[in-house]
């Protein structure tokens, strides 16, 4: 109940639109069953023209005996038994379509855009979260609650919502109808109920587990669709596309068990109440017949309450479905609502003051920090004690698995430290609000992210209304311009999923045309690893030496001339800070740098020399 609650709190700012839904789908509820009790008119009157057409019962009031004529809903200028039944019955679908009509309408309407709602919370909610949080969750899982998890409950607040409504009150006003004709012969029904309910909750139970069951494998479906779409390049190049065939396959198996067994949890419904109305009816026709035979019913009467005891039947055995249906929704929205409820790692102070301008030094105060994973911790950080001035560049170097990424992404607090403290100008990050703190520092990161999107707004990500002179300078700055001119379509160019349309050195330099345009004081630069032609490498480190100048840099350096041009190199080495100095001055110490230096650092002068000794 409390999903459910949840959920119709989104249905709030849709009340003028859901309220009237529900009016006009009682309507129709209501002449569903009107249409019913006009069956004892037409065989009783209409195919009985000598009974006359005066006073037509429509029904009697139970207890008072009070009559209740048809022709207190038609106009009294009609005296025909046939004309007043005719436009009973014409007026009454014509009008039971216009109510059904708007009343779907509106309801879907509310139904839609709760759903539109939830969605845009659950996004809000995932992109907000910390890198921690996507580190625990894979692609595939997030992209299944965002998509097939919404979806399962778009169904049930739209089109099952408006088919709930719309039978309830014809269930109501058919009760109403079956009451009214039938008397006492109707409670016979009553017995029925309470087995009905109790099949109804147990198979919807089911249900929900089995939904839920599904919807988990269909998110291993999607991660392996995510894995092998974007890494199809290594499939190829290893030939393993039977065996990602293979794994897909397995995958989809276990869906399709999955699936099964959830149509099946559900499908049972649908008999078992057909059993149920059966025997119901079974039992009525023996009584009724009695009734009939000893004069205490019409037989027009007796007619008219079997039918409208059978169109009594058709919202009952939907209720099993809609409960299936709802069934499902929460399922599904407990996988929705536990995204949107978990705790994040990095929050921010409810008020928390901006940044000042950065203009002194970021300092590390016995930082360490610990990785956990299913309860268990990794330590990946030791006790790092480090200062980085303004203006200066400031090189980490060490072996992989060292710490450096996660030392530079505590900075724009991707991640909070464990214990100790950052600051930046003496003021600790965990006081002041993010947005102030990452405006402020500018990131390059070793594998290039680009999206989708023109040249031109990529270069302007995160800043849509800079116009086209500032993205023309940061590209020329970047060494990018050049090579966008001559793209048929220049800075409007699409360049596909993750730039694919570019070359690694092109996309290197549209990142750095972002990180220059955003012209934040501090920039985080991971080197890229991967090799460059010559003339590719030298437009990208002409490049970096442009978006470096005059900013206070941290860099995971993988290149000698990275390393030279750093005023400190900070050796990280298991966590912790190893050594700091100058390339001179950790050369003559023959220790990890040393080593270090020996193995790892690619030097791009040595195959130019190479090339030009040829």
């Amino acid at each position: 109940m409390r999903q459910l609650t949840r959920l119709l709190r989104y249905l709030a700012p849709y009340s003028w639109q859901f309220i009237p839904s529900v009016v006009l789908l009682a309507g129709v509820g209501f002449l569903d069953a009107f249409r019913v009790l006009l069956v004892g008119p037409i065989l009783g009157r209409v195919l009985n023209p000598s009974s006359g057409s005066d006073n037509i019962v429509l029904f009697t009031i139970p207890r008072t005996h009070h009559p209740i004529y048809l022709q207190q809903f038609v106009p009294s200028r009609f005296h025909n038994a046939w004309t007043i039944v005719a436009f009973a019955f014409v007026a009454s679908t014509i009008l039971k379509g216009l109510f059904d009509y708007a009343g779907t309408y509106l309801v879907n309407y509310a139904g839609y855009g709760l759903i539109t709602d939830l969605r845009n919370s659950l996004y809000h909610s995932v992109l907000r979260r910390s890198a921690a949080f996507f580190q625990k969750h894979t692609t595939g899982t997030l992209v299944s609650t965002i998509v097939s998890d919404i979806e399962r409950v778009q169904f049930a607040m739209s089109s099952v919502l408006a088919e709930f409504l719309q039978q309830i009150f014809t269930l109501v006003f058919l009760v109403a109808a079956v009451i009214l004709l039938g008397g006492r012969l109707a409670w016979l029904l009553l017995p029925v109920v309470p087995f009905m309910i109790f099949s109804t909750g147990k198979i919807g139970r089911r249900t929900r587990h089995t939904t839920r069951h599904g919807q988990d494998k269909l998110a291993d479906v999607q991660n392996i669709l995510h894995e092998t779409i974007t890494g199809n390049r290594i499939v190829k190049a290893f030939g393993m596309e039977a065996w990602e065939f293979a794994r897909f396959r397995k995958a989809a198996q276990r869906l399709f068990r999955a699936n099964l067994r959830s149509v099946a949890a559900a499908a049972l419904s649908s008999p078992l109440m057909d059993f149920f109305g059966a025997t119901a009816v079974a039992l009525l026709l023996l009584l009724g017949r009695e009734q009939v035979v000893h004069g205490f019913m019409k037989p027009e009467t007796f007619v008219a309450f079997i039918i409208a005891v059978f169109k009594l039947y058709d919202p009952v055995r939907k209720f099993a479905l809609f409960h299936n249906g709802f069934q499902q929704a929460l399922g599904a929205s407990s996988e929705i609502f536990k995204f949107m409820d978990v705790r994040d790692d990095v929050q921010e102070k409810p008020g928390a003051p901006a940044l000042p301008p950065f203009s002194r030094k970021i300092t590390f105060a016995d930082v360490s920090f610990y990785y956990e994973s299913e309860g268990i911790q990794r330590e990946v950080l030791r006790h790092i004690d480090l200062e980085v001035n303004a203006g200066e560049i400031l090189a980490l170097v060490g072996s992989s698995g060292a710490g450096k990424s996660t030392l530079v992404s505590l900075i724009p607090r991707f991640f909070d430290v464990t214990s100790g403290r950052i600051a930046i100008d003496g003021h600790d990050l965990r006081d002041v609000s993010l947005s102030s703190l990452r405006a402020q520092i500018g990131v390059v990161t070793q594998e290039t992210v680009l999206f989708n999107d023109t040249l031109r707004n990529n270069i302007a990500y995160g800043q849509p209304g800079v116009s086209q002179t500032a993205v023309e300078a940061a590209a020329r700055a970047a060494l990018a311009h050049d090579f966008i001119r001559k793209l048929p379509a220049g800075y409007e160019t699409e360049i596909g999923e993750k730039g694919v349309r570019l070359s690694g050195g092109e996309r290197q330099r549209i990142a750095i045309a972002r990180a220059l345009l955003k012209n934040a004081p501090i920039l985080i630069l991971d080197e890229a690893t991967s090799a460059l032609d010559s003339e590719s490498e030298a437009l990208v480190q002409s490049a970096l030496q442009n978006l470096m100048s005059g900013r206070t840099v941290v860099v995971i350096a993988h290149r000698l001339s990275t390393v030279r041009r750093a005023d400190r190199i900070v050796v990280i080495e298991n966590g912790a800070v190893a050594d700091i100095g100058s390339h001179d001055e950790l050369m003559q110490k023959l220790g990890t740098y040393r080593r270090l230096y020996d193995l790892q650092f690619i030097d791009v002068e040595q195959p130019r020399h190479a090339t030009q000794a040829q």
